[in-house]
């Protein structure tokens, strides 16, 4: 399989199209000069969606002793 992108307009692509195709296939395209062979990872920006970081609650977490922790731990043991 190989990434190629479309570097002139031509009917029916859009200029900077990028498509993954098996190797004969793409070897004939580039061949017209309306393609070009590029990396795999300008194919996956381009399907691929961004991940969105989402924004963690600031809350601040309680920090605890190993003592406060064992005690924590002994009282829920008993519930």
């Amino acid at each position: 399989m190989k990434c190629i992108k479309c570097i002139k307009v031509a009917k029916g692509y859009d200029l900077d199209e990028v498509r993954r195709m098996d190797d004969i296939d793409a070897n004939e395209k580039v061949k017209t000069g309306y393609w070009k062979f590029v990396p795999k990872s300008e194919w996956k920006a381009v399907t691929r969606k961004v991940k969105v970081n989402e924004v963690v609650s600031e809350q601040p977490t309680e920090e605890l002793s190993i003592e406060e922790k064992k005690l924590k731990r002994k009282k829920n043991d008993k519930k």
